[in-house]
């Protein structure tokens, strides 16, 4: 049986090969007028300067009424046409020279984990129930917001020493008290932290925001929050101390999230400290990561990015400075967030995702592990556990859950963590070691 399981995924893979290298980037498909179609991460600004043309021009000649809504697989007729105006950025900062990765220690353990919010980790009622799940079910690990996606800290923290990032509320000023308990439990903690989408650093330093050619003002994206410029070092340090002051804290690990440039927004009128283009996106990323591991190496923690899940298909950086084996290098823990409400254009096989949990897990965390073998670097998946927001609407039952918790086993994962941004959590799926 295991044999024939093994032949099935080399099959679905070259599959898979075959169905990335038909939408490989950059393609120029042969036509009367010559076309090209979009990858993750393009943007109509980014093709224009590609292509020799104008964003006003490729908007008119594909009828497109918004120049920011682009989707992925969407072939784009490319207009002979003029040279677009370069805005030139300001102030560059030194390029980036990644140092050689210290090697990894393998990692072994099996973590069964979920996720508390920022504000949850406040709450009473909440943490009742999240710790009462860890007490009485084979969890064994818990995700919590050290810095979560507004930006906010936990707990009081001396690296927030710029006038506008400390606060009067903090979710979990007892940290200490609280990592003492799980410890004794013997729960595997995990410190999130979020770290270029950070609306509160991006505006009490302007400096260190990503531009709006537009305003002037720190760019912003369609939630309403303004990011950090991934080039600028001084954003590295300040996130990279918040990490060396969770693990001196007591945290088993550091969990980077939000490693990556913005998608989401206006992309065409975001300004940045270099230029944006694949080489650089990557070369930041991988810089940020080799200091990260080198200042948190002292302490024995283990280091972790949460990557997309369509990360684990494509072999670029997909236009955000992710790819896969190039992350490795840096890290213990490489996790793919691989909710099927997320992949809305399907896996090879399953164009309708959310109706098969147990498949896209499955394929998604045995592409992963095929793309790692021979390093040391764990895949340990984020599962759903959330009703579906992108194709039908549906509500993931147990079955649903544990179907994906069985398919991050049978793909050869370090285990899996369990996404619930209500943290209600199904609680007969995590009855399930």
């Amino acid at each position: 049986m295991e044999s024939i399981g093994r032949l099935w995924v080399s099959g679905f893979l070259l599959a898979a090969s075959l169905w990335l290298a038909s939408l490989s980037s950059g393609t120029v498909l042969a036509a009367e007028s010559p076309s090209y179609v979009v990858q993750p991460g393009d943007t109509l600004s980014q093709l224009a300067l590609k292509f020799n043309t104008t964003v006003a021009a490729l908007a008119q000649a594909n009828g497109v009424a918004n120049p920011d809504l682009i989707w992925v697989g969407q072939a784009l007729v490319i207009p002979s046409g003029g040279s677009p105006a370069k805005t030139q950025p300001e102030a560059r900062p030194p390029a980036v020279s990644v140092p050689t990765p210290v090697v990894n220690v393998p990692y072994q353990k099996q973590i069964r984990g979920l996720y508390m919010t920022y504000f949850s980790l406040g709450s009473p009622s909440y943490r009742e129930h999240i710790f009462r799940l860890l007490d009485t079910t084979p969890l064994n690990a818990v995700v919590m917001d050290v810095k979560g996606d507004r930006g906010w800290l936990a707990y009081p923290s001396s690296t927030q020493n710029l006038p506008g990032l400390s606060r009067d509320y903090y979710p979990m000023p007892d940290v200490a008290q609280v990592l003492r308990d799980l410890r004794e439990q013997n729960i595997y903690t995990i410190a999130r932290i979020v770290v270029f989408k950070d609306d509160p650093l991006a505006r009490a330093r302007p400096s260190l925001a990503i531009k709006d050619s537009l305003t002037g003002g720190p760019w912003i994206d369609s939630e309403g929050l303004a990011w950090t410029d991934p080039f600028r070092r001084e954003v590295w340090s300040y996130n990279i101390a918040i990490a060396v002051e969770a693990a001196r804290l007591g945290f088993d690990e550091i969990q980077f999230d939000y490693v990556r440039f913005p998608t989401d927004g206006a992309i065409s009128t975001a300004l940045f400290a270099e230029e944006n283009n694949a080489e650089n996106r990557s070369r930041t990323i991988l810089g940020f990561l080799a200091q990260a591991q080198k200042e948190l190496r002292p302490w024995g923690v283990k280091l972790a990015v949460d990557v997309f899940g369509y990360t684990v298909w494509w072999d670029n950086e997909m236009g955000i400075g992710q790819r896969l084996e190039d992350i490795a290098l840096y890290v213990d823990v490489i996790s793919p967030m691989l909710y099927p409400s997320t992949f809305r254009e399907g896996i090879p096989g399953y164009r309708y995702a959310v109706a098969y949990p147990y498949e896209i897990v499955y394929q998604s965390t045995a592409a992963a592990v095929g793309r790692l073998r021979g390093t040391d670097t764990a895949v340990r998946p984020w599962i759903q556990d959330f009703p579906d927001y992108a194709f039908d609407g549906r509500a993931y039952t147990a079955q649903d859950v544990m179907a994906q918790q069985r398919a991050a086993q049978d793909a050869g994962a370090s285990g899996w963590m369990l996404w619930d941004p209500r943290v209600k959590y199904t609680e007969v799926a995590t009855t399930t070691p």
